[in-house]
């Protein structure tokens, strides 16, 4: 067993194998929802078309597309820009907070996303784009808020089926791509949201509860997860979008810190593995093979198919300094030739992570408690 620093909260790897706790523990439904993420892809996709996402080439090509949103809901802005890649001819950039960036006008498309509907912030900004003019969208949870304030700027939205507390990224990134795609920003045709929907399906088979953990890829990474604090690194554009959503699930519904980050750049801050947290003082006994006691980082890279030239080595670098510090490293790598097929095995395997992580340490991974209290106290 793991100890989690918390009284009690210690990761119990026989629960993953336990049907009964899986069912009990789980009363919101998690682990339903993430294995029903191929379903989720072709809702999503069959929701943006009803929609009409197609209604924001009426103005043309716009100058720049910007996505609003907080937490969770904003990283479907990180996936727009990875799939559509560096040769996309315009910018495609995410906004949180209380204000849009100052040059955003009229030209542009403002993309409000929240599951909820009713967060404060992307309340704001979604208001304030309909007031600069700007073409709008919007994706969030039906007869919410944000259609209504939305609705004044005439704009699509994409009604989001199914509980907040229970969904995944695809139901908010898919209907993106297909507007994307719509304006010929990228090539996204019904194959490729096939393809990922296939992916997802055998990411499920595979990390089915009834699987036992020696050979269940989710019940693994959730075991190697344990009692470490993952620093998530992505080698690519689309792999640092899977990153950073891996870390926003482990603290949502996991109620587990990450940190997630990309290469090359936190090459440069690989301070972390000499110091308190890594796995083997640099000034110890070279001959003591006991790391010692407490909380350890643990490196998690994941590793896209499509990188660029000088990615192998940096990774290679990467994950050898953390292993002669006594860092211990996991590897998950996207397989697949369409961008969104590859996102889908990273994110669909990360998704079973985070939940049996929640379900081996008896937490239950129902998400949304917290935020809804957060939102609460904020709201004006």
């Amino acid at each position: 067993m793991t100890d989690a620093g918390g009284p009690g909260m210690t990761f119990d790897p026989d629960r993953l194998d336990d049907q009964a706790h899986l069912t009990e523990g789980d009363p919101t439904g998690v682990l339903p929802a993430v294995a029903s993420s191929m379903a989720h892809v072709r809702t999503a996709r069959r929701a943006a078309v009803e929609a009409d996402v197609a209604r924001l080439t009426r103005f043309g090509r716009p100058r720049a597309i910007v996505v609003a949103g907080m937490g969770g809901s904003v990283i479907a802005g990180d996936v727009l820009a990875a799939v559509c890649g560096n040769g996309a001819p315009l910018p495609i950039v995410t906004a949180g907070g209380d204000r849009l960036p100052g040059w955003v006008g009229a030209a542009d498309v403002v993309i409000a996303v929240s599951r909820s509907g009713d967060t404060p912030e992307t309340l704001g900004l979604a208001a304030e784009a309909v007031r600069r003019g700007c073409s709008t969208m919007g994706v969030g949870r039906a007869d919410s808020p944000l259609e209504t304030v939305l609705a004044r700027g005439g704009g699509p939205y994409v009604r989001l089926a199914g509980e907040a507390q229970t969904g995944t990224l695809w139901e908010t990134a898919v209907p993106l791509v297909v507007a994307a795609s719509s304006l010929g920003l990228a090539d996204a045709d019904d194959d490729a949201f096939e393809a990922a929907a296939g992916r997802l399906e055998d990411i499920a088979h595979r990390c089915r509860p009834s699987s036992e953990s020696f050979i269940n890829p989710g019940k693994t990474l959730a075991t190697e997860l344990a009692g470490s604090i993952p620093m998530i690194w992505g080698t690519s554009p689309l792999a640092v979008a899977a990153a950073r959503w891996t870390a926003f699930r482990l603290n949502e519904i996991a109620k587990y810190p990450a940190i997630w980050g990309a290469l090359p750049d936190n090459l440069h801050q690989g301070a972390a593995f000499a110091g308190p947290l890594a796995g083997r003082d640099i000034f110890a006994d070279p001959f003591d093979d006991e790391p010692g006691e407490g909380v350890r980082l643990r490196l998690v890279v994941l590793r896209d198919a499509e990188e660029h030239e000088r990615a192998p080595g940096r990774r290679a670098e990467a994950m050898r300094l953390a292993e002669e510090r006594g860092v211990p490293v996991s590897e998950i790598v996207a397989e697949g030739a369409h961008p969104l097929e590859r996102l889908a095995t990273l994110i669909g395997l990360c998704d079973y992570g985070s939940a049996y992580l929640a379900l081996g340490y008896g937490v239950d991974p129902a998400p949304l408690s917290e935020i809804t209290e957060l939102k609460a106290r904020i709201s004006p």
